[in-house]
C-alpha cells in the first residue's frame, strides 16, 4: 500500500509584509473592489469555484477572486464539495462545513488560562466528514509525495476522468457517511474508491493507464522459453503479462493511499501556516523593558499592526510572575495592556498579551519581558 508522504523541505524566508498581504487578500489591479482569496495557504488547484459575481477555477496556488461579503461554492469537476462558505482571504476545509465553522468561533483554554483557537482546531480535525473529504482531496493529488509548503494539485486530466466516472458510480459520494463506509475496499468498493479506481494518475498513453491483462489473456499467452536465445522480443509471454497486470493494478489509487493520519497532518500544517501568517502581522511596541523597583507607575504596552492600525475583537493578558509584575487593565478598543511593577530588584516577569483581531476567530499571543533593576 502506498501512502501520502510528507517530505521536509527548507522553505525560503518570506518577508513579513508579503505574508501580511497574503492574509489580507490582494486587491484587484483592475481598480474594482474584488480581492484574491486562497484555498489553504499551500493551495488546492483545479477546484471549480463560484460566488455571486465570479466563476472560475483555482489556479496553481489555489487562488480565487471574490468581493467582500460573498459566499463561495466549490466543486472538483462536477462533484460538489461545499456551498455557502463565507469568503475569507484564506479558506480551509474546516470552513466547508457549517457546523465546524460555528464551532471554530468557540476557543479552548490553555494551561496558562488564555483562550486559543488551536485547541478547537485540533479537536475538529478529527471530525469524520472533514477527514473523509480531506483524504479524498489528498488522493486526487497528482503526486502522492508532498513536500512541506506544497499544495494539492488536481490536474485537468484527473478532472476529465473524474467527470466521466461520476455517472457510473453505484451511489453518490457522500462525505458525511461513517469513515469505514466511505473508505470501503475489497468486493464492496465505496463510491469514492470506485471513482479513484477509474482515474489514471499518469500521462495519457502511459502503459499504466491501460486495462490490465485478464486471466484468460495471460493463460492464452505462450510461456517464456527458458533459453533466452529462443525468446521473441515481439511476443508478450505469460510472465510479461503477469508483470504488466501487477504494475497496472499496483498503480490504482484508493483512499488507503491517504489515511486519516495523513489528513490530520495536512490539516494541521495548513492551519498552523495561517496562524503563523496572522501572528507575523502584529507585534508589541516593546519586547523587553527594564525599570527600577522604585518605578511603580502604570506602564502601557500596545499591540501594533504592520501597515495598518490593529482592530481587535477581544484581548486578555496575564503576568507569569504576579509578585513582580501586576496586570492593571487591558482593552480591545485601545489594543493595549496596562501593568505596574510590584517586585524587588532582580525580579522579572513575562506579560502575555493574547488578542483576537476582529476579522478572524484566531487568537494571537505576544509576550513582553519585564525586568526589575
Amino acid at each position: 500500500m502506498r501512502s501520502v508522504h510528507f517530505k521536509s523541505a527548507l522553505l525560503p524566508l518570506v518577508p513579513v509584509l508579503l505574508l501580511a498581504g497574503c492574509f489580507d487578500g490582494d486587491s484587484s489591479d483592475s481598480g474594482d473592489d474584488s480581492r484574491t482569496g486562497q484555498i489553504t495557504p499551500a493551495g488546492i488547484s483545479g477546484l471549480a469555484y463560484s460566488t455571486a459575481s465570479r466563476n472560475g477555477t483555482t489556479d496553481s496556488e489555489g487562488h480565487f477572486r471574490y468581493y467582500p461579503g460573498e459566499t463561495l461554492t466549490l466543486k472538483v469537476g462536477d462533484l460538489p464539495l461545499a456551498e455557502g462558505v463565507p469568503v475569507l482571504p484564506v479558506v480551509t476545509p474546516l470552513e466547508f462545513f457549517p457546523d465546524l465553522r460555528a464551532a471554530l468561533q468557540i476557543p479552548g483554554t490553555t494551561d496558562e488560562g488564555l483562550q486559543s483557537h488551536r485547541i478547537t482546531e485540533q479537536q475538529l480535525i478529527r471530525e469524520v466528514p472533514l477527514i473523509n473529504l480531506t483524504r479524498f482531496l489528498l488522493a486526487l493529488n497528482w503526486d502522492l509525495n508532498m513536500s512541506d509548503g506544497e499544495g494539492i494539485d488536481i490536474r485537468e486530466r484527473v478532472i476529465t476522468q473524474l467527470n466521466a466516472a461520476l455517472p457510473e458510480l453505484d451511489a453518490p459520494i457522500d462525505f458525511n457517511v461513517p469513515e469505514d463506509e466511505f473508505t470501503a475496499s475489497g468486493e464492496e468498493l465505496s463510491p469514492a474508491n470506485q471513482l479513484l479506481q477509474r482515474i489514471c494518475f499518469y500521462p495519457e498513453g502511459d502503459e499504466l493507464c491501460e486495462d490490465p491483462p485478464t486471466e484468460e489473456e495471460i493463460e492464452a499467452a505462450p510461456e517464456r522459453p527458458e533459453d533466452a536465445d529462443e525468446r521473441d522480443e515481439n511476443v508478450e509471454y505469460q510472465e510479461d503479462l503477469e508483470n504488466k497486470r501487477d504494475r497496472i493494478l499496483n498503480s490504482v489509487r484508493s483512499l488507503e493511499d491517504a489515511d486519516a493520519e495523513d489528513a490530520r497532518i495536512y490539516l494541521t500544517r495548513e492551519l498552523d501556516a495561517i496562524t503563523t501568517r496572522l501572528g507575523n502581522r502584529y507585534y508589541l511596541d516593546d519586547d523587553v523593558v527594564s525599570f527600577p523597583e522604585s518605578d511603580t507607575a502604570i506602564k502601557t504596552v500596545r499591540v501594533r499592526k504592520i501597515a495598518g492600525e490593529p482592530q481587535l475583537a477581544d484581548i486578555e493578558a496575564i503576568s507569569t510572575r504576579e509578585r513582580d509584575v501586576v496586570i492593571h487593565s487591558f482593552g480591545w478598543q485601545s489594543a493595549s495592556v496596562d501593568y505596574f511593577i510590584d517586585g524587588e530588584s532582580g525580579g522579572e516577569s513575562e506579560v502575555l498579551v493574547n488578542f483576537r483581531p476582529d476579522d478572524t476567530y484566531r487568537w494571537v499571543k505576544k509576550q513582553l519581558r519585564v525586568i526589575i533593576e
